[in-house]
């Protein structure tokens, strides 16, 4: 895996459930790089994600993220590798019974954070980052849509990711809350954190241009190439 390089596949395939749904994938994310992956639902995007955080198996010549070859990882040494990601679905998934605060205290506990104070400390530093520490102990349902994904994104960089992956962060939101997603994902990215985002808004393709990759076919096309 290139030094550069957060993810490395060459010629790797993706099944889900025993059926092939992506073949002879090979891509390369560099580091503080942004890529779109976009393609018709069903054309294997999520699946290519999942597989990346090692939800999936990774068959084929080479499978490395951030620094873990995804062919060979234990189950045990998973949770070390998510550690190094940050992973936003579209429905956000936030624990509908706990506060703003206690949603990210509950990830922060959950990878070995124990310092109370540092966890404070990091928890409103991340809802600065996004905007929102002025609703840090409003419960989920009390939130718009888009307040929810910046707390799911605020969720993701907790822990000083390597890699972004965000599978349709958009989906559920409106125009101009999408146009505020991908602005603050932009500035992640110009931070020094790759991001990977599986999408199908091409408004937001043409608005906010950055290197596509293209799920077709059972194939990956790269914009790059």
């Amino acid at each position: 895996m290139e030094v550069d390089s957060v993810v490395a596949l060459n010629n790797v395939s993706v099944f889900q459930k025993n059926k092939l749904v992506l073949s002879n994938v090979s891509l390369n994310v560099n580091r503080s790089e942004f890529v779109y992956l976009i393609g018709k639902t069903g054309s294997g995007k999520s699946s290519l994600l999942q597989m990346l955080y090692a939800e999936l198996p990774a068959q084929g010549d080479d499978a490395d993220v951030c620094g873990y070859d995804l062919k060979k990882i234990s189950k045990k040494k998973v949770p070390f590798l998510r550690r190094k990601l940050g992973i936003i679905f579209q429905d956000y998934q936030l624990l509908s019974d706990r506060s703003v605060f206690e949603n990210l205290k509950f990830v922060l506990k959950a990878t070995g954070w124990k310092d109370k104070t540092e966890i404070n400390n990091r928890i409103l530093d991340v809802l600065s980052e996004v905007g929102l520490v002025g609703k840090i102990n409003a419960l989920p349902h009390q939130l718009s849509g888009g307040e929810q994904q910046r707390v799911a994104i605020a969720r993701a960089i907790l822990n000083k990711p390597e890699l972004i992956l965000a599978d349709e962060p958009t989906g559920n939101l409106d125009p101009g809350t999408s146009n505020e997603i991908i602005r603050l994902l932009s500035k992640i990215c110009e931070d020094g954190t790759s991001v990977l985002m599986a999408t199908h808004n091409y408004n937001l393709i043409q608005k906010f241009p950055h290197r596509i990759v293209k799920c077709e076919e059972g194939s990956l096309l790269d914009s790059n190439n």
